[in-house]
């Protein structure tokens, strides 16, 4: 074990995990500090979008799959590979453990808790290089493309989008969707939820509300399943060539934090201000921040928020910190971009559409590399 000493005299912020959420704090942090931002993967895998990467991955990986090189925001902020095996709130450092074994202590002024969960093998913290995330992403597609009918298992917006795009993409296909409540999408508005049932029916997908499965003993949600799956509601077994299983069985990647940081089901916890109570500078944000029923600091400008109270309490202007405010339905663009463009849906139920000229030449390129990722570079070879 070696340690790794400050390399300036400016405050040094680590980040631990470097996905969606991680990846924005660190560019929102701004000039004035030393960012180190820990990650199990070479490169932004995003948990994004689950029915493109599957039918269309070339698509999706040329927004969700990106160099850190690309982002020239990342330019003066180091980027380890690692896992982070433990905290020290005392010193105020962190363990990493490297690929190759090998382990390094890193110290912090602030750290920004932002690693996650793991949810099926298109979320995970598992330490993988560039060339296995390929080979992973490339398979699942595969197995989609070969498979004459689909299961999804699960009502949330990720059963709903690999539901949608699957029978979009490949209407030969037979796609059987099975959630346990009356409605897919439970935590959207109510308007939402019907809308969604809707096309999800007029597209020809197969609902079947009000099924709860019986969960195989032992399993990890980490790959597609063959064979029958029962269901603890009382319906006959179901069978299909492939199922998906996206119920919501969330695991926080928590293995190195702090028993009391976190509520009783593993996340951690947060005040107003998206700081950990009793650590004035360590801050969650994203999906393993415990900050409503939603946990929706992953979305509604988490980031922004978490990088601007860093700078304010880096600074002694604790006064000067913003407080988080969750809105009270889930929101989103929920089915990804499809033929007649994105759209996305609102916190009260509303929703507008961005046709697919604009998502191609304003959204992604202007609003989205431009404003909300400050400038990504070209793609050469990811």
């Amino acid at each position: 074990m070696r340690r790794v000493g400050r390399r300036s005299p400016r405050p040094r912020v680590v980040i631990a995990g470097l996905g969606d959420t991680g990846l924005l704090v660190a560019i929102h942090l701004g000039p004035g500090f030393e960012v180190l931002g820990i990650s199990t993967k070479p490169c932004l895998v995003s948990g994004q979008e689950l029915g493109t990467r599957l039918t269309r991955p070339e698509v999706w990986k040329q927004n969700y799959l990106m160099s850190f090189g690309r982002y020239p925001r990342l330019d003066d902020v180091q980027v380890l590979q690692g896992r982070i095996t433990d905290l020290d709130t005392s010193a105020q450092q962190v363990t990493v453990t490297l690929p190759d074994g090998d382990q390094q202590i890193e110290p912090y002024d602030a750290l920004v808790i932002s690693s996650g969960v793991a949810n099926g093998f298109w979320r995970n913290d598992a330490l993988e290089d560039l060339t296995s995330i390929r080979d992973g992403i490339r398979r699942a597609a595969e197995q989609i493309a070969e498979a004459d009918s689909i299961t999804i298992i699960g009502g949330g917006a990720t059963g709903v989008s690999v539901a949608a795009n699957v029978r979009e993409r490949y209407p030969d296909k037979t796609v059987h969707f099975f959630y346990s409540e009356p409605q897919p999408l439970p935590g959207y508005h109510p308007k939402v939820r019907q809308r969604i049932e809707d096309h999800l029916e007029r597209i020809g997908v197969e609902l079947h509300p009000g099924h709860r499965a019986l969960i195989p003993e032992g399993f990890a949600f980490d790959r597609f399943t063959t064979g029958p799956v029962s269901w603890s509601t009382g319906q006959i077994p179901f069978e299909a060539a492939l199922t998906l299983w996206s119920v919501g069985h969330v695991r926080p990647n928590n293995s190195f934090i702090p028993g009391d940081m976190l509520d009783e089901r593993g996340f951690v916890r947060t005040d107003q201000f998206l700081r950990v109570p009793g650590y004035p500078n360590v801050f969650a944000v994203g999906d393993i921040a415990a900050t409503d029923p939603h946990r929706s600091s992953a979305r509604n400008w988490g980031y922004r928020l978490v990088a601007h109270n860093v700078r304010a309490t880096l600074k002694g202007k604790e006064h000067a910190m913003k407080q988080y405010s969750p809105p009270p339905y889930r929101w989103g663009s929920i089915l990804g971009v499809q033929e007649d463009g994105l759209r996305v849906f609102r916190p009260d139920g509303s929703s507008f559409r961005f046709p697919r000229w604009a998502v191609q030449r304003l959204l992604f390129p202007v609003a989205v590399g431009k404003v909300i990722y400050r400038g990504i570079r070209r793609a050469t070879s990811t």
